[in-house]
């Protein structure tokens, strides 16, 4: 999917919302335990509730891979699920990888070339080389990590050097190696106070944030901050959407909190 493509299907629903596929065993309505796949039947409901509300999904590898093979099968199932279903759903791997050139090639293979995902996250500690094999697919994303929402993204991504934060060298420097049309940063919501300078920085680049929700960031802070004139933003909420409810209705309170989401973002996009 290409940037005109997500922008249109962005206007087009009036949502930015990217619903995050974090399934947990321990978690899950108990309905699905008796199930030969758990992780997948319970992905597919939360799919098939959220969809209309929604323009991505990403499904978080760690809770995929937490099972071993069984796990990633059913990883494998969920993105050609979605892929197949609703294709015109933006699909994100959250797989935060980083590593030299030839290790980060196999791994976008692994999530391109195998998995279909039109995005990978990735983290930037090792530097190009970490970077740019994710880059070098065509009509595919890299979403580097900037600037985190988890309380310990100071211990490093804050830290001042010739008295700018590291996360902004990051991007900078990233910006060198892509471009607004195959590159995206994460940003977390519960920084929304420097979103505004993050936008001076990267003022076309589109922002996959997270923290919104269960985490406590606030979407009319980020979006007053943070978007541009094409939305610039994917708002991502996991567990408030798939967890809104434990019980029988779990499909349906998703969907409640989906839509909730979608409406308010509908009232920002002009």
């Amino acid at each position: 999917m290409n940037r005109e493509q997500l922008i249109e299907e962005i206007r087009k629903k009036g949502s930015f919302l990217c619903v995050g596929l974090d399934p947990d065993t321990e978690k899950i309505p108990e309905q699905f335990l008796q199930t030969e796949d758990p992780i997948y039947e319970f992905n597919k409901a939360i799919i098939d509730a959220t969809a209309d509300y929604c323009v991505a999904f990403k499904p978080n590898s760690a809770f995929f891979e937490a099972y071993g093979i069984s796990g990633l099968e059913s990883m494998d199932k969920t993105f050609r699920y979605i892929r197949h279903n609703y294709p015109n759903h933006f699909l994100i791997a959250d797989a935060k990888r980083g590593d030299i050139g030839n290790t980060s090639t196999m791994y976008a293979k692994a999530f391109f070339s195998r998995m279909n995902a039109h995005a990978v996250t990735v983290s930037p500690y090792m530097g190009k080389d970490s970077v740019s094999p994710f880059l070098d697919f065509d009509g595919m994303w890299t979403i580097v990590l900037a600037l985190t929402s988890n309380s310990g993204s100071s211990d490093f991504q804050k830290l001042l050097v010739d008295g700018k934060p590291l996360y902004m060298h990051v991007m900078e420097q990233c910006m060198r190696w892509g471009t607004e049309s195959n590159l995206m940063f994460v940003v977390g919501a519960t920084h929304a106070e420097t979103i505004g300078e993050i936008r001076k920085t990267v003022p076309n680049h589109f922002m996959l944030i997270p923290g919104v929700g269960t985490q406590g960031g606030s979407l009319s802070e980020v979006c007053k901050f943070g978007l541009n004139k094409d939305i610039g933003l994917l708002i991502n909420a996991s567990r408030s959407i798939i967890y809104a409810s434990k019980g029988a209705d779990f499909a349906e309170a998703a969907m409640v909190e989906a839509k909730r989401l979608a409406k308010e973002m509908k009232t920002y996009i002009k």
